[in-house]
């Protein structure tokens, strides 16, 4: 995507009273500000109100969030280095909510152009002309960002603008700014502009950008123009590329006013609470599960079987929540078929079954090793154990919540369960109230739940998803025996 607006890319309308001509304007005392100071104006007056400065953004209080308002403070560009999956993107979109939300411009004008501080020949024409009487229009901050994803066919004339042959053909002269097809930059004067993957461009284009960071002019087919351009610069990278033997130009590099590392979250709440945010969840996964997803994804994050290079992205606990949901609803989907087939057949008995809401259960993370694999890219010496290496690593962060949450309880009633050559049956297509009469009244089945967040009165399915886990987890702790069957089903029983 190369330019990014509001969500539905149509800019909002203007409210009605804003003024309409530059005479009304002048007489609001309205006064030009760069757009630097325009960030820097709205920043401050958001922290002297206690507003949320960067809506949206989970893990980096503490760390990132005050460099970068350094950096807008000072009024510098900055490059944001971070591994894949760390929220850059969404930080540097999210400076553009720091401009105001109108601002005047020159109607017609590709530039932007202030009509208290035109640029081009023919603006600053037109406002000599008009005076106070010339009419303005209004943009949106939603239509200052523009953003653009470095690829390697990205071209001189894609970002900074190239000669127009039809307007030299209509007798202009070279090296006048009408015969310019302005690029992205240019378009974005006056605004935000972003470049992803900033070492992804090739070198000649990295070259290009070196004067609209410094001099804030730019250069077209051997030629200059002096376009004093207001703009906020924010790029972002992969740290190994970008360094002096990755693929940047040191002068480009000199060029941006800060470097601001990004990185993971730092704690297990803080994944947590990023799953929660970003998450679309079509059924219910309680707070346990989300718990060892959490888990696993900094569990392979850290992994030593997992390049550090690539990271693991926060797109990957994300995905795997999201994958966990549709578990849950897809079981409830066939349950609730199986139960209108047995009603048909069955008569009343059938139809008067309780139809199985989505709740997730320990057992529908399986499903997360094999559809997330291609998120992580490993070592090459684990090349065929991939989803071997997940599973592990599944299994310990299970382990790992489970000690977590119910370290202390007395679990021995759900041992009892199987003593004496008993057996629990679950899986993904066994019902809760199935589950629940397997496992009858156990004691201490209450103190669980209650550590689980699953409440005082949980329904059916958040009681059989909690007690799902305690099987799982008894199993992970070398108290319980565990089998798979043929038809996928999974057996609790006695070690022994």
């Amino acid at each position: 995507m190369d330019r990014v607006t509001a969500p539905n890319q149509v800019s909002p309308v203007p409210p009605a009273d804003l003024p309409s001509t530059l005479g009304e304007l002048r007489a609001t005392g309205h006064r030009y500000r760069t757009v630097k100071q325009e960030l820097r104006d709205n920043l401050l007056a958001r922290m002297g109100s206690g507003e949320d400065r960067f809506p949206g953004i989970v893990g980096y209080e503490d760390t990132v969030l005050p460099e970068v308002e350094r950096a807008l403070l000072a009024g510098h560009d900055m490059v944001l280095l971070g591994e894949r999956g760390q929220g850059k993107t969404r930080l540097i979109r999210s400076l553009g909510a720091l401009l105001d939300e109108w601002t005047p411009v020159i109607p017609g004008s590709v530039l932007n152009e202030h009509p208290m501080h035109p640029l081009t020949p023919a603006s600053q024409a037109l406002v000599d002309s008009a005076g106070d009487d010339l009419a303005i229009g209004w943009l949106h901050r939603s239509m200052r960002y523009g953003e653009k994803l470095a690829t390697p066919d990205t071209s001189v004339g894609d970002l900074i603008g190239d000669v127009d042959p039809i307007r030299l053909a209509q007798g202009r002269t070279l090296g006048d700014p009408e015969t310019i097809h302005f690029g992205l930059v240019p378009r974005t004067n006056r605004g935000v502009f972003a470049v992803n993957e900033l070492p992804d461009l090739a070198e000649r284009i990295q070259v290009a950008l070196l004067n609209v960071l410094e001099e804030r002019d730019i250069q077209v087919r051997g030629y200059q123009l002096r376009l004093p351009l207001d703009l906020l610069l924010v790029a972002s990278a992969n740290p190994e590329d970008y360094t002096n033997r990755g693929r940047i130009i040191t002068p480009l590099k000199d060029r941006f006013g800060a470097e601001i590392r990004t990185h993971y979250p730092l704690g297990l709440d803080l994944e947590l609470a990023l799953i929660r945010q970003e998450a679309d969840l079509v059924a219910v996964v309680p707070e346990h599960v989300l718990e060892v997803l959490a888990r696993f994804a900094r569990d392979v994050r850290e992994s030593p079987s997992v390049d550090p290079r690539s990271g693991v992205s926060a797109r990957f606990a994300i995905a795997a929540a999201e994958t966990v949901a549709a578990a849950a609803l897809r079981r409830s989907g066939l349950l609730a078929g199986a139960s209108a087939g047995a009603g048909a057949s069955g008569g009343a008995a059938g139809a008067a079954s309780r139809p199985e809401a989505p709740v997730a259960r320990i057992g529908d993370t399986v499903s997360v090793t094999s559809t997330l694999r291609g998120k992580v890219e490993f070592e090459s010496g684990e090349e065929g154990r991939e989803i071997e290496v997940l599973a592990h690593l599944l299994r310990t962060a299970t382990a790992e919540t489970f000690r977590a949450r119910l370290a202390g309880l007395d679990l021995s009633g759900f041992t009892a369960i199987v003593a004496e050559g008993g057996a629990v049956e679950t899986g993904e297509l066994v019902s809760s109230s199935e589950l629940l009469r397997q496992v009858g009244t156990v004691p201490g089945l209450a103190k669980v739940l209650d550590r689980l967040g699953l409440g005082d009165a949980p329904s059916p399915e958040e009681a059989a998803a909690g007690i799902e886990f305690v099987l799982e987890g008894l199993h992970l702790t070398r108290r319980l025996g565990k089998d798979v069957t043929d038809s996928g089903r999974t057996v609790y029983g006695d070690r022994d």
